[in-house]
């Protein structure tokens, strides 16, 4: 298998246990009282750290060993905080327009969407040799 399609797939399968994580706490919170533009960054924090541990050990680990470092993790930050800013900006359009309910069921979506652009810039930039 070509490493592109194992870093894909292996990409894919850590992305939906993170999607689960943020999902299901975004749901929580914002259940709970929280708006939206506040609940957003605290699960998608949540999952940020297990998907930057697990990325950096599996999906773009090669027989060099792991990538991870305080390099990649402050790329991984910048980066993080970027797309965070974009999908607080389009859960909060949705819960404003649309209602919480919308935005619960949009939160997938938009965080799809944004792992296209994450999965280049993570093989790309942040965990490169």
């Amino acid at each position: 298998m070509s490493p592109l399609l194992r870093q894909g797939a292996s990409y894919v399968v850590i992305g939906l246990l993170q999607l689960a994580l943020d999902a299901l706490l975004f749901v929580a919170l914002t259940a709970a009282g929280m708006t939206p533009a506040f609940a957003n960054p605290l699960a998608r924090a949540s999952a940020a750290g297990l998907g930057f541990w697990l990325n950096g050990r599996h999906t773009f680990a090669d027989d060099a060993g792991p990538r991870l470092g305080a390099t990649r993790l402050w790329r991984y930050a910048f980066t993080w905080g970027s797309l965070t800013i974009i999908s607080t900006l389009a859960v909060s359009i949705a819960a404003r327009h649309l209602g919480l309910h919308a935005a619960w069921l949009a939160k997938p979506g938009i965080e799809a969407v944004l792992a296209a652009v994450s999965f280049t810039v993570m093989r790309q930039w942040v965990y490169r040799r």
